[in-house]
């Protein structure tokens, strides 16, 4: 499994666990993480989510989303389909790698503007 950048961290391990709606990952590298199905979901490098070239949107209500299907896409990316019928976003290995490596600042980040948007991670 190559990245896409030279020299890229690959996972050698990706795991869904769907009880506790967690991927786990291990990277060539050593780094290892878990990451939550409503943290992919809310960070889904799709359209959807990123814009087109505009501001990320926040989304909320994704508290108990899940991952209901990890397809491969070639060797370098995989395609997570959730349970909300989200399934657009392809997740590459360096965008996996960096939502692991900055969990904790983008999710203090995504908590603030949905404080700041008056919204909650729960469905409305």
């Amino acid at each position: 499994m190559a990245g896409l950048h030279p020299n890229s961290p690959t996972p050698t391990e990706l795991t869904l666990h769907a009880a506790s709606r967690v991927l786990e990952l291990t990277f060539d590298n050593g780094a290892h993480f878990s990451l939550p199905c409503e943290y992919l979901r809310v960070f889904s490098p799709s359209a959807e989510v990123r814009g087109h070239g505009g501001p990320m949107r926040t989304i909320a209500g994704k508290r108990t989303v899940a991952i209901v299907a990890v397809e491969p896409v070639g060797h370098y990316a995989v395609k997570l389909v959730f349970d909300d019928g989200h399934d657009s976003g392809l997740y590459g290995w360096d965008t996996l790698y960096e939502l692991g490596r900055d969990q904790e600042a983008n999710w203090n980040d995504y908590l603030q503007r949905l404080a700041g948007a008056g919204l909650s991670r729960d469905y409305p």
